[in-house]
Protein backbone atom coordinates (compact mmCIF):
# COMPACT_ATOMS: atom_id res chain seq x y z
CA UNK A 1 0.00 0.00 0.00
CA UNK A 2 1.40 3.41 -0.91
CA UNK A 3 1.44 5.85 1.96
CA UNK A 4 0.39 9.49 1.78
CA UNK A 5 4.05 10.35 2.32
CA UNK A 6 5.08 8.34 -0.73
CA UNK A 7 2.50 10.09 -2.87
CA UNK A 8 3.69 13.47 -1.65
CA UNK A 9 7.29 12.56 -2.41
CA UNK A 10 6.26 11.73 -5.97
CA UNK A 11 4.69 15.15 -6.40
CA UNK A 12 7.73 16.90 -4.92
CA UNK A 13 10.07 14.87 -7.11
CA UNK A 14 8.27 15.91 -10.24
CA UNK A 15 8.24 19.54 -9.11
CA UNK A 16 12.03 19.38 -8.79
CA UNK A 17 12.28 17.77 -12.20
CA UNK A 18 10.20 20.50 -13.75
CA UNK A 19 12.27 23.16 -12.03
CA UNK A 20 15.46 21.66 -13.46
CA UNK A 21 14.29 20.72 -16.92
CA UNK A 22 16.53 18.13 -18.56
CA UNK A 23 18.55 17.61 -15.38
CA UNK A 24 19.36 13.99 -16.04
CA UNK A 25 17.58 14.23 -19.36
CA UNK A 26 20.75 14.35 -21.41
CA UNK A 27 21.78 17.08 -23.78
CA UNK A 28 19.39 18.80 -26.12
CA UNK A 29 20.69 16.64 -28.95
CA UNK A 30 20.13 13.38 -27.11
CA UNK A 31 22.33 10.65 -25.70
CA UNK A 32 25.28 8.68 -27.01
CA UNK A 33 25.92 5.21 -28.40
CA UNK A 34 28.60 4.07 -25.95
CA UNK A 35 26.88 0.73 -25.27
CA UNK A 36 25.60 -0.33 -28.70
CA UNK A 37 25.05 -3.99 -27.76
CA UNK A 38 22.93 -3.56 -24.62
CA UNK A 39 19.67 -1.91 -23.58
CA UNK A 40 17.72 -1.70 -20.35
CA UNK A 41 13.92 -1.78 -20.53
CA UNK A 42 11.38 -1.02 -17.81
CA UNK A 43 8.07 -2.67 -18.70
CA UNK A 44 4.83 -1.99 -16.87
CA UNK A 45 2.94 -4.82 -15.15
CA UNK A 46 0.26 -5.61 -17.75
CA UNK A 47 -0.47 -9.24 -16.92
CA UNK A 48 -1.79 -11.07 -13.88
CA UNK A 49 1.68 -10.93 -12.29
CA UNK A 50 5.22 -9.82 -12.98
CA UNK A 51 6.12 -13.43 -13.78
CA UNK A 52 3.38 -13.57 -16.43
CA UNK A 53 4.82 -10.43 -18.02
CA UNK A 54 8.29 -11.94 -18.10
CA UNK A 55 6.94 -15.02 -19.87
CA UNK A 56 5.22 -12.82 -22.44
CA UNK A 57 8.08 -10.40 -23.04
CA UNK A 58 11.28 -12.41 -22.75
CA UNK A 59 10.77 -14.49 -25.94
CA UNK A 60 10.18 -11.25 -27.87
CA UNK A 61 13.30 -9.66 -26.41
CA UNK A 62 15.27 -12.75 -27.36
CA UNK A 63 13.91 -12.42 -30.90
CA UNK A 64 15.05 -8.79 -31.00
CA UNK A 65 18.53 -9.86 -29.88
CA UNK A 66 18.64 -12.50 -32.61
CA UNK A 67 17.73 -9.90 -35.21
CA UNK A 68 19.99 -7.07 -34.05
CA UNK A 69 22.64 -8.48 -31.73
CA UNK A 70 21.41 -6.10 -29.00
CA UNK A 71 20.66 -7.70 -25.62
CA UNK A 72 17.76 -6.21 -23.64
CA UNK A 73 17.80 -6.37 -19.84
CA UNK A 74 14.16 -6.49 -18.71
CA UNK A 75 12.63 -5.25 -15.48
CA UNK A 76 8.87 -5.37 -14.99
CA UNK A 77 7.89 -2.59 -12.58
CA UNK A 78 4.64 -2.74 -10.56
CA UNK A 79 2.20 0.10 -11.20
CA UNK A 80 2.38 1.11 -7.55
CA UNK A 81 6.08 1.94 -8.04
CA UNK A 82 6.36 2.88 -11.71
CA UNK A 83 5.65 6.61 -11.64
CA UNK A 84 7.92 7.34 -8.69
CA UNK A 85 10.69 5.21 -10.25
CA UNK A 86 10.41 7.20 -13.48
CA UNK A 87 10.36 10.55 -11.68
CA UNK A 88 13.47 9.62 -9.73
CA UNK A 89 15.18 8.62 -12.97
CA UNK A 90 14.35 11.95 -14.62
CA UNK A 91 16.17 13.84 -11.88
CA UNK A 92 19.07 11.46 -11.26
CA UNK A 93 19.74 10.53 -14.87
CA UNK A 94 20.02 6.90 -13.71
CA UNK A 95 17.20 5.30 -15.63
CA UNK A 96 16.61 2.74 -18.35
CA UNK A 97 17.14 3.26 -22.06
CA UNK A 98 13.52 2.44 -22.93
CA UNK A 99 10.47 2.37 -20.67
CA UNK A 100 6.74 1.94 -20.65
CA UNK A 101 4.70 4.88 -19.36
CA UNK A 102 0.99 5.21 -18.72
CA UNK A 103 -0.24 7.36 -21.58
CA UNK A 104 -1.85 9.77 -19.11
CA UNK A 105 1.64 10.73 -17.86
CA UNK A 106 2.95 11.75 -21.27
CA UNK A 107 2.66 15.52 -20.91
CA UNK A 108 4.00 15.54 -17.34
CA UNK A 109 7.06 13.49 -18.22
CA UNK A 110 7.50 15.48 -21.43
CA UNK A 111 7.79 18.63 -19.31
CA UNK A 112 10.85 17.23 -17.48
CA UNK A 113 12.84 17.31 -20.72
CA UNK A 114 14.19 13.82 -19.98
CA UNK A 115 12.45 11.94 -22.80
CA UNK A 116 13.41 11.79 -26.46
CA UNK A 117 10.98 13.88 -28.57
CA UNK A 118 9.43 11.94 -31.42
CA UNK A 119 9.91 14.47 -34.17
CA UNK A 120 9.47 13.73 -37.88
CA UNK A 121 12.97 12.27 -38.16
CA UNK A 122 12.51 9.90 -35.24
CA UNK A 123 9.04 8.81 -36.37
CA UNK A 124 10.48 8.16 -39.82
CA UNK A 125 12.97 5.74 -38.24
CA UNK A 126 10.07 3.57 -36.99
CA UNK A 127 7.90 3.70 -40.11
CA UNK A 128 6.16 7.07 -39.79
CA UNK A 129 3.65 8.81 -37.57
CA UNK A 130 0.74 7.96 -39.84
CA UNK A 131 1.01 4.28 -38.86
CA UNK A 132 -0.73 5.09 -35.55
CA UNK A 133 -4.42 5.71 -34.87
CA UNK A 134 -5.38 9.25 -33.88
CA UNK A 135 -6.88 8.35 -30.47
CA UNK A 136 -3.56 6.81 -29.42
CA UNK A 137 -1.49 9.74 -30.67
CA UNK A 138 -3.76 12.09 -28.71
CA UNK A 139 -2.22 10.83 -25.45
CA UNK A 140 1.46 11.14 -26.29
CA UNK A 141 2.12 14.64 -24.98
CA UNK A 142 1.02 18.24 -24.92
CA UNK A 143 -0.63 19.72 -27.99
CA UNK A 144 1.67 21.60 -30.29
CA UNK A 145 4.78 19.69 -29.21
CA UNK A 146 6.50 16.64 -30.63
CA UNK A 147 5.20 13.53 -28.83
CA UNK A 148 7.16 12.36 -25.81
CA UNK A 149 6.45 8.70 -26.52
CA UNK A 150 5.09 6.23 -29.05
CA UNK A 151 1.82 4.29 -28.55
CA UNK A 152 2.37 0.64 -27.64
CA UNK A 153 -0.94 -0.76 -26.30
CA UNK A 154 -4.40 0.84 -26.54
CA UNK A 155 -7.06 0.00 -23.98
CA UNK A 156 -10.45 1.09 -22.76
CA UNK A 157 -12.55 0.26 -19.73
CA UNK A 158 -15.40 -2.22 -19.97
CA UNK A 159 -17.79 -3.91 -17.56
CA UNK A 160 -17.01 -7.60 -17.08
CA UNK A 161 -19.80 -9.65 -15.50
CA UNK A 162 -20.10 -13.24 -14.31
CA UNK A 163 -22.85 -14.91 -16.33
CA UNK A 164 -23.68 -17.62 -13.80
CA UNK A 165 -23.85 -15.24 -10.86
CA UNK A 166 -26.15 -12.98 -12.88
CA UNK A 167 -28.38 -15.91 -13.84
CA UNK A 168 -28.53 -17.20 -10.25
CA UNK A 169 -29.61 -13.72 -9.10
CA UNK A 170 -32.30 -13.53 -11.81
CA UNK A 171 -30.55 -10.71 -13.68
CA UNK A 172 -31.07 -11.04 -17.41
CA UNK A 173 -28.67 -8.44 -18.81
CA UNK A 174 -25.73 -6.30 -17.71
CA UNK A 175 -26.46 -2.88 -16.21
CA UNK A 176 -26.39 0.06 -18.62
CA UNK A 177 -26.76 2.83 -16.02
CA UNK A 178 -25.24 3.45 -12.60
CA UNK A 179 -28.65 3.04 -10.97
CA UNK A 180 -28.94 -0.39 -12.57
CA UNK A 181 -25.39 -1.29 -11.51
CA UNK A 182 -26.20 -0.43 -7.90
CA UNK A 183 -29.49 -2.35 -7.98
CA UNK A 184 -27.84 -5.39 -9.54
CA UNK A 185 -24.88 -5.12 -7.20
CA UNK A 186 -27.14 -5.26 -4.16
CA UNK A 187 -28.80 -8.45 -5.44
CA UNK A 188 -25.38 -9.99 -5.99
CA UNK A 189 -23.79 -8.94 -2.67
CA UNK A 190 -24.67 -11.86 -0.43
CA UNK A 191 -23.31 -15.07 1.06
CA UNK A 192 -19.78 -13.70 1.25
CA UNK A 193 -19.74 -12.55 -2.36
CA UNK A 194 -19.92 -9.01 -3.68
CA UNK A 195 -21.39 -7.16 -6.61
CA UNK A 196 -18.32 -5.23 -7.77
CA UNK A 197 -14.56 -5.21 -7.28
CA UNK A 198 -12.30 -2.16 -7.00
CA UNK A 199 -8.66 -1.22 -6.37
CA UNK A 200 -9.29 1.31 -3.62
CA UNK A 201 -5.64 1.75 -2.65
CA UNK A 202 -4.36 2.31 -6.19
CA UNK A 203 -4.25 6.06 -6.95
CA UNK A 204 -3.90 5.55 -10.71
CA UNK A 205 -6.92 3.25 -10.89
CA UNK A 206 -8.89 5.63 -8.66
CA UNK A 207 -8.21 8.62 -10.87
CA UNK A 208 -9.47 6.85 -13.98
CA UNK A 209 -12.86 6.19 -12.39
CA UNK A 210 -13.01 9.61 -10.73
CA UNK A 211 -12.31 11.30 -14.07
CA UNK A 212 -15.03 9.38 -15.89
CA UNK A 213 -17.56 9.88 -13.10
CA UNK A 214 -16.84 13.62 -12.99
CA UNK A 215 -17.26 13.87 -16.76
CA UNK A 216 -20.62 12.12 -16.45
CA UNK A 217 -21.59 14.87 -14.01
CA UNK A 218 -20.63 17.48 -16.59
CA UNK A 219 -17.36 18.41 -14.94
CA UNK A 220 -13.60 18.20 -15.29
CA UNK A 221 -10.72 18.60 -12.84
CA UNK A 222 -9.04 21.39 -14.80
CA UNK A 223 -10.32 24.63 -16.27
CA UNK A 224 -10.04 25.32 -19.99
CA UNK A 225 -6.75 27.14 -19.42
CA UNK A 226 -5.27 24.20 -17.48
CA UNK A 227 -5.74 25.34 -13.89
CA UNK A 228 -6.76 22.81 -11.19
CA UNK A 229 -10.46 22.91 -10.28
CA UNK A 230 -10.88 19.87 -8.06
CA UNK A 231 -13.73 21.11 -5.85
CA UNK A 232 -16.35 22.05 -8.43
CA UNK A 233 -19.75 20.48 -7.76
CA UNK A 234 -19.54 17.98 -10.61
CA UNK A 235 -16.14 16.67 -9.54
CA UNK A 236 -17.34 16.30 -5.96
CA UNK A 237 -20.50 14.50 -7.07
CA UNK A 238 -18.54 12.21 -9.36
CA UNK A 239 -16.05 11.16 -6.71
CA UNK A 240 -18.78 10.68 -4.13
CA UNK A 241 -20.80 8.47 -6.48
CA UNK A 242 -17.79 6.23 -7.04
CA UNK A 243 -16.81 5.92 -3.35
CA UNK A 244 -20.48 5.46 -2.39
CA UNK A 245 -20.40 2.09 -4.15
CA UNK A 246 -18.64 0.97 -0.97
CA UNK A 247 -19.70 3.58 1.56
CA UNK A 248 -23.44 3.80 0.90
CA UNK A 249 -24.51 1.21 -1.64
CA UNK A 250 -22.47 -1.62 -0.05
CA UNK A 251 -21.75 -3.38 -3.36
CA UNK A 252 -17.94 -3.29 -2.97
CA UNK A 253 -16.32 -5.26 -0.13
CA UNK A 254 -14.63 -3.06 2.51
CA UNK A 255 -11.43 -5.07 2.05
CA UNK A 256 -11.12 -3.66 -1.47
CA UNK A 257 -10.03 -0.38 0.15
CA UNK A 258 -6.62 -2.03 0.56
CA UNK A 259 -6.35 -3.47 -2.97
CA UNK A 260 -3.60 -2.02 -5.17
CA UNK A 261 -2.07 -4.97 -7.03
CA UNK A 262 -4.91 -6.18 -9.30
CA UNK A 263 -6.47 -8.29 -6.52
CA UNK A 264 -9.93 -7.30 -7.74
CA UNK A 265 -9.21 -9.07 -11.04
CA UNK A 266 -8.30 -12.20 -9.11
CA UNK A 267 -11.49 -11.98 -7.04
CA UNK A 268 -13.56 -11.75 -10.21
CA UNK A 269 -11.74 -14.71 -11.78
CA UNK A 270 -12.43 -16.77 -8.65
CA UNK A 271 -16.13 -15.88 -8.54
CA UNK A 272 -15.84 -13.77 -5.39
CA UNK A 273 -17.27 -10.72 -7.16
CA UNK A 274 -19.83 -10.58 -9.95
CA UNK A 275 -18.66 -7.46 -11.80
CA UNK A 276 -15.39 -5.75 -12.62
CA UNK A 277 -14.62 -2.40 -14.26
CA UNK A 278 -11.27 -2.93 -15.95
CA UNK A 279 -9.05 -2.17 -18.90
CA UNK A 280 -8.79 -5.03 -21.37
CA UNK A 281 -9.00 -7.82 -18.79
CA UNK A 282 -9.51 -10.93 -20.95
CA UNK A 283 -5.91 -12.16 -21.03
CA UNK A 284 -5.48 -11.48 -17.31
CA UNK A 285 -8.62 -13.48 -16.54
CA UNK A 286 -7.54 -16.35 -18.79
CA UNK A 287 -4.18 -16.54 -17.04
CA UNK A 288 -6.09 -17.03 -13.78
CA UNK A 289 -8.15 -19.89 -15.17
CA UNK A 290 -11.39 -18.09 -16.05
CA UNK A 291 -12.95 -19.20 -19.32
CA UNK A 292 -14.26 -16.62 -21.77
CA UNK A 293 -17.56 -18.52 -21.67
CA UNK A 294 -17.96 -17.65 -17.99
CA UNK A 295 -18.22 -13.89 -18.36
CA UNK A 296 -19.73 -11.25 -20.58
CA UNK A 297 -18.39 -7.85 -21.59
CA UNK A 298 -20.45 -4.67 -21.83
CA UNK A 299 -19.82 -0.91 -21.97
CA UNK A 300 -19.22 0.85 -18.66
CA UNK A 301 -22.54 2.26 -17.38
CA UNK A 302 -23.52 5.91 -17.83
CA UNK A 303 -25.96 8.06 -15.88
CA UNK A 304 -28.72 7.48 -18.46
CA UNK A 305 -29.08 6.68 -22.13
CA UNK A 306 -26.21 5.28 -24.20
CA UNK A 307 -22.45 5.92 -24.09
CA UNK A 308 -21.16 8.80 -26.18
CA UNK A 309 -19.41 12.13 -25.88
CA UNK A 310 -19.81 14.80 -23.22
CA UNK A 311 -21.68 13.55 -20.15
CA UNK A 312 -21.97 10.10 -21.73
CA UNK A 313 -18.22 9.42 -21.59
CA UNK A 314 -17.63 5.97 -20.06
CA UNK A 315 -13.87 5.48 -20.24
CA UNK A 316 -10.64 7.38 -20.29
CA UNK A 317 -8.45 6.80 -23.35
CA UNK A 318 -6.34 4.11 -21.76
CA UNK A 319 -3.06 2.78 -22.99
CA UNK A 320 0.66 2.33 -22.64
CA UNK A 321 3.27 4.37 -24.47
CA UNK A 322 6.90 3.52 -25.14
CA UNK A 323 9.45 6.22 -24.32
CA UNK A 324 13.22 6.62 -24.66
CA UNK A 325 15.44 8.51 -22.23
CA UNK A 326 17.44 11.15 -24.12
CA UNK A 327 20.60 10.32 -22.18
CA UNK A 328 20.56 6.67 -23.31
CA UNK A 329 24.00 5.17 -23.96
CA UNK A 330 22.49 3.39 -26.96
CA UNK A 331 20.15 5.86 -28.60
CA UNK A 332 20.27 4.16 -31.99
CA UNK A 333 19.58 0.78 -30.41
CA UNK A 334 16.72 2.23 -28.37
CA UNK A 335 15.04 3.49 -31.53
CA UNK A 336 15.57 0.10 -33.17
CA UNK A 337 13.88 -1.50 -30.17
CA UNK A 338 10.90 0.86 -30.42
CA UNK A 339 10.63 0.06 -34.13
CA UNK A 340 10.64 -3.65 -33.29
CA UNK A 341 7.96 -3.30 -30.57
CA UNK A 342 5.58 -1.35 -32.84
CA UNK A 343 6.12 -3.58 -35.87
CA UNK A 344 2.99 -5.32 -37.13
CA UNK A 345 4.28 -8.73 -36.04
CA UNK A 346 5.08 -7.67 -32.47
CA UNK A 347 1.92 -5.62 -32.15
CA UNK A 348 -0.11 -8.76 -32.89
CA UNK A 349 1.85 -10.88 -30.43
CA UNK A 350 1.87 -8.39 -27.55
CA UNK A 351 -1.65 -7.01 -27.87
CA UNK A 352 -3.03 -10.53 -28.18
CA UNK A 353 -1.17 -11.54 -25.03
CA UNK A 354 -2.58 -8.58 -23.09
CA UNK A 355 -6.03 -8.50 -24.74
CA UNK A 356 -5.40 -4.87 -25.67
CA UNK A 357 -5.93 -3.09 -28.97
CA UNK A 358 -2.99 -2.33 -31.28
CA UNK A 359 -2.50 1.42 -31.76
CA UNK A 360 -0.91 0.61 -35.13
CA UNK A 361 -3.57 0.81 -37.84
CA UNK A 362 -2.43 -2.13 -39.93
CA UNK A 363 -2.16 -4.41 -36.88
CA UNK A 364 -5.53 -3.28 -35.49
CA UNK A 365 -7.19 -4.33 -38.74
CA UNK A 366 -5.95 -7.91 -38.33
CA UNK A 367 -8.60 -10.60 -37.82
CA UNK A 368 -7.04 -11.42 -34.45
CA UNK A 369 -8.65 -8.30 -33.02
CA UNK A 370 -12.25 -8.81 -34.11
CA UNK A 371 -13.43 -10.72 -31.01
CA UNK A 372 -16.54 -9.69 -29.08
CA UNK A 373 -14.35 -8.29 -26.30
CA UNK A 374 -12.33 -6.19 -28.70
CA UNK A 375 -15.49 -4.97 -30.41
CA UNK A 376 -16.63 -3.36 -27.13
CA UNK A 377 -13.19 -1.85 -26.52
CA UNK A 378 -12.80 -0.53 -30.07
CA UNK A 379 -16.28 0.98 -29.99
CA UNK A 380 -15.57 2.66 -26.67
CA UNK A 381 -12.27 4.11 -27.88
CA UNK A 382 -13.90 5.38 -31.07
CA UNK A 383 -17.10 6.83 -29.61
CA UNK A 384 -17.17 7.37 -25.85
CA UNK A 385 -13.67 7.61 -24.37
CA UNK A 386 -11.97 10.86 -23.38
CA UNK A 387 -8.27 11.54 -22.80
CA UNK A 388 -7.20 12.64 -19.36
CA UNK A 389 -5.88 16.22 -19.32
CA UNK A 390 -2.61 16.47 -21.26
CA UNK A 391 -1.17 19.12 -18.95
CA UNK A 392 2.24 19.33 -17.34
CA UNK A 393 0.79 18.79 -13.86
CA UNK A 394 -1.18 15.68 -14.83
CA UNK A 395 0.89 13.19 -12.85
CA UNK A 396 0.62 15.34 -9.70
CA UNK A 397 -3.13 15.41 -10.34
CA UNK A 398 -3.22 11.62 -10.51
CA UNK A 399 -1.22 11.29 -7.31
CA UNK A 400 -3.10 13.95 -5.36
CA UNK A 401 -6.67 13.12 -6.36
CA UNK A 402 -6.02 9.38 -6.61
CA UNK A 403 -4.70 9.44 -3.04
CA UNK A 404 -7.69 11.51 -1.90
CA UNK A 405 -10.01 8.82 -3.28
CA UNK A 406 -7.87 6.17 -1.58
CA UNK A 407 -8.35 7.96 1.75
CA UNK A 408 -12.11 8.20 1.16
CA UNK A 409 -12.24 4.45 0.49
CA UNK A 410 -10.34 3.92 3.76
CA UNK A 411 -13.00 6.00 5.53
CA UNK A 412 -15.76 3.94 3.91
CA UNK A 413 -14.09 0.67 4.90
CA UNK A 414 -13.78 1.87 8.50
CA UNK A 415 -17.43 2.90 8.65
CA UNK A 416 -16.70 6.61 8.76
CA UNK A 417 -19.25 8.72 6.87
CA UNK A 418 -18.47 9.83 3.32
CA UNK A 419 -20.44 12.99 2.60
CA UNK A 420 -20.35 15.73 0.01
CA UNK A 421 -18.53 17.88 2.56
CA UNK A 422 -15.90 15.24 3.34
CA UNK A 423 -15.35 14.57 -0.36
CA UNK A 424 -14.96 18.29 -1.04
CA UNK A 425 -12.51 18.62 1.85
CA UNK A 426 -10.43 15.71 0.52
CA UNK A 427 -10.35 17.23 -2.96
CA UNK A 428 -9.49 20.66 -1.58
CA UNK A 429 -6.54 19.10 0.25
CA UNK A 430 -5.50 17.45 -3.01
CA UNK A 431 -5.66 20.74 -4.89
CA UNK A 432 -3.42 22.38 -2.28
CA UNK A 433 -0.75 19.80 -3.17
CA UNK A 434 -0.61 21.01 -6.76
CA UNK A 435 2.22 23.35 -7.82
CA UNK A 436 1.43 27.04 -7.60
CA UNK A 437 0.68 28.67 -10.93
Amino acid sequence: MRSIRTAAVGAVTLSLALAATACGGGSSTGGSNDSPKTLTYWASNQGASIEVDKKVLQPELDRFEQQTGIKVKLEVVPWSDLLNRILTATTSGQGPDVLNIGNTWSASLQATGALLPWNAENFSAIGGRDRFVDSALGSTGARGQDPAAVPLYSMAYALYYNKKMFADAGIGKPPATWAELVADGKKLSKNGKWGLGAEGSNPSENIHHAFVSARQHGADFFTADGKPDFTNSGAVAGVQQYVDLMAKDKVIAPGNAEYAQNQSVGDFAKGKTAMLLWQSASANLASQGMSEDDYGIAPVPVQSGAPGTGAQVNSMVAGINLAVFKNSDNLDGAKKFVKFMVSDAEQKVLNTAYSSIPPVKSAQADASFTTAANAVLKDTLAKSAAALPQVADESQFETAVGTAVKELFADAAAGRPVTADSVKAALEKAQQQMPAA
